[in-house]
């Protein structure tokens, strides 16, 4: 290959990496570009308040619930097919959800929405692994990955408001549609085809529905825990069944000759362990936007867009230190910065449980979430790079969205906890001395399973795996590195 044609092919490479993150980000700002806007969408299309909370639990119920099927799909039928099919799901769902003239039907766009998302999201990052090989190029190309899908949390609080305030709650949904569409065209152009070249392209269908059935049940019983009780026959029969057919997907791979998830990616025991670190990070940071953002407009009296405002620095923090987090992985191995990382967003939480009913942006909010913006940024990069590493390309996407369900889950199962610890001391007064003492219980309790995916670190990521990795970083940096 020429000097020429390498330069080019390098430059392409990197624009592709571009297109994937920005649809990357756009996935994960819809899971929380609506919460802002939710009071205005309640009035707009007369909700009440009990199916209010369902415009972002259908997303979140849906999203979590077909990540693994997702994954295997991109595998199987093509990465690139299946990454364009998603966006465009994606797209036409948005446009229907900002058409919707009833709550019925903005609540079953936001469920396609979240199926779309489940497409999208395990395809793309596949196709960043199978792209970028493995060591310091594939660090530095998921830490673009982590600065864009970490900070799009907060930088979706931000627009939400902006968008609600401006031209309508609409919006909201409708700006995923202009985007969506043109990375779907421009998708062929920059993304070369790939699938597992030793799978034929059928799925394990009763894999896949069982599988499918039972994350989307134990999302579902979770997130309508706080309404329906923890005790209630709802809850615990959804749990139940949810670990009924769990255990009937288990069976089924046993059994099935070209099963949804291989059961040897978990003896790699990184893997395992960088999916269970993911489940209690997503645990921790979700619910640490959610109390934030209650906390500023309950207790502090903010507008949509003042509170969307407040999250800025927050989101910056995080981009800084993604791409920080890459470098730092080449230089001493994922598993030294995931455990910083961690620690910090530990810290971060405990300093958020001394917040006050008469608090103030610089003394309460600006402090601990640069603090935890950090510790997410050090955490989101490594994780994605240990659940990857050592997996071989044709189980990319599984491996993808194994890492993109851990997260998803764990973040539902963390605020569906959380907000039942909070109600629980909060009870049923409103005022702004009982609401804090509320969010200072959830943001401890958020710093407790930071704490536990700190130790689970230390116990369950390899020190081995990941000097091995440091070492292909050492090794591609040399190989890639210009002739003198």
């Amino acid at each position: 290959m020429s000097e020429t044609t390498t330069a080019d092919y390098q430059r392409r490479r990197w624009i592709a990496l571009a297109l994937l993150c920005v649809t990357q980000f756009m996935v994960i700002l819809d899971a929380a570009i609506v919460n802002v806007a939710l009071p205005t969408i309640g009035r707009a299309l007369d909700f009440s308040q009990d199916n209010l909370s369902w415009v972002v639990n259908a997303y979140v119920l849906t999203f979590g619930g077909f990540l693994l099927l997702g994954g295997r799909m991109a595998d199987l039928l093509g990465r690139r097919r299946v990454f364009i099919g998603g966006l465009i799901l994606f797209a036409l769902a948005s446009l229907a959800g900002g058409l919707s003239t009833n709550d019925g039907q903005l609540i079953a766009a936001r469920a396609v929405q979240g199926l779309g998302a489940a497409i999208v999201s395990p395809a793309a990052l596949s196709i960043v692994t199978t792209t970028f090989r493995d060591g310091a190029e594939r660090n530095k190309a998921l830490g673009a990955w982590g600065a864009v899908a970490g900070s799009g949390g907060a930088a979706g609080v931000l627009l939400g408001g902006v968008l609600t305030d401006g031209p309508g709650w609409e919006w909201v949904l409708w700006v995923n549609v202009p985007i969506g569409l043109a990375a779907a065209a421009i998708a062929p152009v920059l993304l070369a085809e790939s699938r597992a070249e030793s799978a034929t392209p059928t799925f394990d269908l009763a894999g896949a529905v069982s599988v499918t059935a039972s994350l989307s049940t134990l999302v579902y019983g979770v997130v309508d825990a706080p309404n329906a009780g923890w005790g209630s026959a709802q809850t615990v029969g959804l749990l139940a069944l949810s670990a009924l057919l769990l255990l009937a997907f288990v069976v089924i791979e046993r059994r099935s000759s070209n099963p949804v998830v291989p059961f040897g990616v978990f003896r790699i025991r990184t893997v395992t362990g960088a999916n269970v670190v993911g489940v209690l990070t997503g645990g921790a940071l979700l619910s640490m936007f959610f109390f934030i953002s209650l906390y500023m407009q309950q207790v502090l009296g903010y507008s949509a867009i003042e509170a969307g405002l407040a999250y800025l620095p927050l989101a910056l923090t995080i981009i800084v230190a993604a791409g920080l987090a890459s470098q730092l992985v080449t230089r001493i191995g994922f598993k030294p910065v995931l455990a910083v990382g961690m620690v910090f967003i530990a810290a971060g939480l405990v300093w958020f449980s001394r917040v006050s009913p008469g608090g103030s942006f610089v003394g309460d909010i600006l402090g601990p979430s640069l603090l935890d913006a950090v510790g997410l940024g050090l955490s989101f990069v490594p994780v994605t790079i240990a659940a990857v590493s050592g997996v071989p390309d044709r189980e990319a996407g599984l491996a993808s969205g194994l890492i993109n369900t851990s997260q998803q889950v764990g973040g539902a199962l963390g605020l569906a906890v959380l907000s039942t610890v909070a109600n629980s001391v909060t009870g049923s007064a409103v005022s702004a001395g009982s609401l804090t003492d509320g969010f200072r219980a959830a943001f401890l309790g958020g710093a407790a399973i930071a704490a536990i995916g700190f130790a689970a670190t230390l116990v369950l990521i390899r020190s081995r795996d990941s000097r091995a990795q440091l070492e292909l970083s050492a090794v591609t940096t040399t190989e890639t590195a210009p002739a003198r």
